[in-house]
């Protein structure tokens, strides 16, 4: 949670959880029924803490223990018809031997301690020791040690907590850390921390997004962006990971449209192949925008014609626009140097000749081709648009049931804003319709499942005794053809 900007009152709940068949917690209602994860359950098939441990039955759903809620590790190895071996394993296509490799993924917001402190209003159903760093950091400790992502993505990482207890921690761990704490007097920022030995250290991009003299850019948030070398193979490609923590204002769309742009014309830079294409790309972060939004949509089908759209309507935190400006057209002026393809402008002339110089006649360089040659009707002001195909690992909604998914839960507000995205393969589990053709290089292999907002009110909602955020993990693990 951000501190207050000029942010009206967070939105009421939907429903009253008093209503709910047994009541509601107090609000001093500590006992101990938070989401408690069992390293014994923990399922992925190269993990040492839970090695071999699902069955051919279970391979599909299976069960974390969380005290009075469960989260699911939802395994889809079974519904590719190859790739069944471990990570490093070998696969046959056409003919010829392929590497694969096999790596996890989290993004979490660890809540930094003086933004708890800023917003205490939103904690008030949690008692004042669960509320102490003292308390919290163990709990979150616990969470990495146990989950054993292969690569970090946290938010509200506070500098000093970063420098004197987390990195030494995770470092020790076997993690090689990055950060970038925000610019102002912000005292927490991104950090993205890898397995040493699973990646090495290719380049680092500390993004800021404030910038002088652009009003649309005078807040202090900030992005990072790694390129990491799997160690398999010093000739595999390359993965492209993006952390950030978008404006939280829902009434500043325009803000978040233009941070999220100079994120992407980083990723742009970085992911480039030299080829006209991209290395597989990951998109983590607390994006402050729910899905189905104007700006998750955007993500995910690659272009928004934002002209007009309110401003308020952007992230979709707020159901009324009523008296809300418009966006208008140009959304970021000329002197950012980026262009409306989320590139930066020299940037964008280089690639395009490279595209046009392509020689490569296989089907995935004509339809990288055909993206870069976009059609005039896109080329116009009032619009924006990137050319990385993404999907989202997160349905945002329960199977079989339809309820909404959940990321954060505190006294005043249940909604999903963290998410992570993917460079998928064509044949990747999807269980998105619509949105841009898939044509990367990763592969779902699964995720932990996220709860509904009525399942974390059984557990006192967030932070709670055992739970130390007001948000909770997201987990991935991916198959990268190498």
């Amino acid at each position: 949670m951000e501190p207050n900007d000029n942010i009206p009152p967070a939105k009421r709940r939907k429903h009253d959880p008093a209503d709910q068949k047994g009541g509601s917690p107090s609000e001093s209602d500590n006992t101990n029924h938070a989401i408690l994860y069992n390293s014994g359950n923990i399922i992925f098939p190269d993990n040492e803490m839970g090695n071999s441990c699902v069955s051919k039955e279970d391979q599909e759903t299976s069960f974390i223990k969380v005290g009075a809620v469960h989260r699911k590790w939802e395994d889809f190895t079974s519904l590719y018809k190859s790739n069944q071996g471990t990570s490093e394993s070998k696969e046959t296509s056409n003919g010829k031997q392929k590497e694969v490799f096999d790596f996890s993924v989290m993004s979490y917001n660890i809540l930094a301690q003086d933004l708890l402190e800023d917003n205490g209003y939103l904690y008030k159903h949690c008692s004042q020791p669960l509320l102490q760093w003292g308390f919290r950091f163990p709990n979150i400790l616990k969470e990495l040690k146990q989950l054993d992502a292969d690569i970090l993505c946290l938010q509200e990482v506070q500098n000093n907590h970063y420098g004197q207890q987390l990195k030494p921690v995770l470092e020790s761990l076997g993690y090689h850390c990055e950060y970038k704490m925000r610019t102002g007097n912000k005292r927490d920022g991104c950090a993205i921390c890898f397995k040493r030995s699973k990646f090495s250290l290719v380049s680092a991009s500390p993004v800021e997004f404030f910038r002088p003299q652009i009003q649309v850019l005078d807040r202090d948030n900030v992005g990072l962006v790694l390129l990491l070398q799997p160690v398999l193979s010093q000739s595999a490609a390359l993965v492209c990971v993006a952390n950030t923590h978008l404006l939280y204002n829902p009434r500043r769309g325009d803000i978040k449209l233009a941070q999220l742009a100079i994120l992407l014309a980083e990723i742009n830079k970085l992911a480039s192949d030299g080829k006209g294409g991209y290395w597989p790309i990951i998109l983590c972060g607390d994006l402050n925008s729910v899905p189905e939004s104007p700006l998750y949509n955007f993500i995910r089908n690659g272009k928004l014609m934002y002209d007009g759209l309110p401003i308020g309507k952007v992230s979709g935190q707020e159901q009324s626009h009523r008296g809300q400006r418009p966006l208008t057209k140009p959304l970021w002026p000329p002197s950012l140097g980026i262009s409306p393809a989320c590139q930066y402008e020299t940037l964008n002339c280089q690639q395009t000749m490279k595209v046009a110089d392509a020689v490569d006649s296989s089907e995935e360089s004509k339809d990288f081709t055909k993206t870069r040659n976009l059609p005039l009707d896109e080329l116009t002001p009032s619009a924006i648009w990137h050319n990385f195909r993404l999907m989202s690992v997160y349905s945002h909604y329960i199977p079989g049931t339809g309820k909404a998914e959940v990321t954060t839960c505190h006294s005043r507000s249940a909604v999903t804003v963290d998410y992570i995205f993917y460079s998928a393969t064509k044949h990747s589990v999807s269980t998105h319709s619509g949105g841009a053709p898939h044509d990367g290089h990763l592969q779902l292999l699964g995720k932990l499942a996220l709860l509904t907002e009525q399942d974390l009110w059984t557990v006192n909602r967030l932070p709670n005794e055992n739970n130390s955020s007001d948000h909770l993990p997201l987990l991935a693990k991916f198959r990268h053809k190498l």
